[in-house]
C-alpha cells in the first residue's frame, strides 16, 4: 500500500556515527519504529549533512550507488550496501522547486551517502523505496534553507517522505570520549532551545542562532541545516514537530530526532548508548567525516 494520495509525514534524524547502520540501540529502534508507522512512500527525499557543496543539486540516477564517505571505521561498514533505486521522476519534481545548478543522472554525481543510508537501513531495511537526495548549498544563508524547505511542502501530498539527516549539536572538536551519554551544559542548552522551537513555534527555530551556545553547538552549519527543512515543513503545515527520540553522545553530539505528522510516539528509555567513533589515537574525529 502506498501513500500517493495521503499527506506523508516528515522527519529530522540525529544520525550520529555511521556505525548506527550496523547496531541496534534506542536511536535505531526509534528510526525503525518511524518507518514501520509510515505508509509506504512513493519516494524518499533526503537532505543529508554529508552532501554539503557549493551548489544546489539533485540526484536523479536510476540506481544510486552507496557512498562510503568516511574514514577509520571497520571493514564491515565499508562493505555495507543500501541498493535502493532512484526516482528520476521525483528528482524532476524536486528540480522544478529547487531550481538546482545541476541534476545528477550518472553514478559519478553523488548517490546515497552515509547520512542517508545509515538511517534508512533501519527505517526501510528492505531498501525498496526509491531515494532522491537534495544537496545543501553551502553558499546560501540559513534563511534560504528555511524558505526552500517550505517550498518543498507540496511534495508531501505527492507521496514523498522528506527526511533531514544531521545533528542539532555537532562539534567534533570538543568530543569527550569518556563522556558516554552525557551532554555538555552548552550542548544541552542549545538542544533544548531548538526543541522548544520545533515543538512550539517551528518557524522561530533560528531565533537561537546566535551567542556562545550556537557557536559551540554549530561550529559549521552542515549538520544543523537539515533540521531547518523539517522546521519549515512544520511551519508550512501549521503543526509543531514531535520528538521521536532524544539523547547525547560523547558530550558534544545531540542525537535528538523529530517527526511531523507521524503516528509514532516518542521512544524513551533503554540502556543502549549511541555507538562511538574510531580510536582517536588512530584517526582524529575531524578526519572520520562523521
Amino acid at each position: 500500500m502506498t501513500a500517493d494520495a495521503a499527506l506523508m509525514p516528515a522527519a529530522f534524524i540525529g544520525h550520529g556515527s555511521p556505525m548506527n547502520a550496523l547496531e541496534r540501540n534506542r536511536y535505531t529502534t526509534a528510526w525503525r519504529a518511524f518507518g514501520q508507522a509510515t505508509l509506504r512512500p512513493r519516494a524518499l527525499l533526503v537532505v543529508s549533512a554529508h552532501w554539503f557543496i557549493h551548489a544546489t543539486a539533485v540526484t536523479a540516477m536510476a540506481r544510486p550507488p552507496t557512498i562510503h564517505d568516511f574514514y577509520g571505521f571497520p571493514d564491515e561498514l565499508f562493505a555495507f550496501d543500501y541498493p535502493a533505486p532512484g526516482a528520476p521522476d521525483v528528482a524532476e519534481e524536486v528540480a522544478e522547486i529547487a531550481k538546482p545548478h545541476w541534476v545528477g543522472l550518472d553514478r559519478d554525481s553523488w548517490g546515497i551517502d552515509h547520512g542517508t543510508w545509515s538511517v534508512l537501513a533501519h527505517m526501510f531495511p528492505e531498501a525498496d523505496v526509491p531515494v532522491v537526495q537534495l544537496s545543501i548549498n553551502a553558499l546560501q544563508p540559513l534563511d534560504y534553507h528555511l524558505e526552500l524547505g517550505a517550498r518543498l511542502a507540496p511534495l508531501r501530498r505527492r507521496g514523498v517522505l522528506i527526511v533531514g539527516s544531521g545533528n542539532v549539536v555537532h562539534n567534533l572538536g570538543l568530543l569527550d570520549f569518556a563522556g558516554g551519554e552525557a551532554g555538555f551544559d552548552w550542548a544541552r542548552r542549545f538542544d533544548e532551545a531548538v526543541r522548544a522551537s520545533m515543538t512550539g513555534a517551528p518557524g522561530d527555530v533560528l531565533s537561537g542562532a546566535h551567542g556562545a551556545d550556537f557557536r559551540q553547538a554549530v561550529p559549521t552549519p552542515d549538520h544543523f541545516i537539515p533540521v531547518l527543512y523539517l522546521a519549515a515543513l512544520a511551519d508550512a503545515a501549521g503543526d509543531p514537530a514531535q520528538v521521536l527520540v532524544e539523547g547525547y553522545a560523547l558530550g558534544s553530539l545531540s542525537m535528538t530526532s523529530y517527526t511531523l505528522g507521524a503516528d509514532c510516539p516518542q521512544v524513551t528509555g533503554g540502556p543502549e548508548p549511541a555507538p562511538g567513533l574510531p580510536d582517536p589515537s588512530v584517526v582524529s574525529p575531524d578526519e572520520t567525516n562523521l
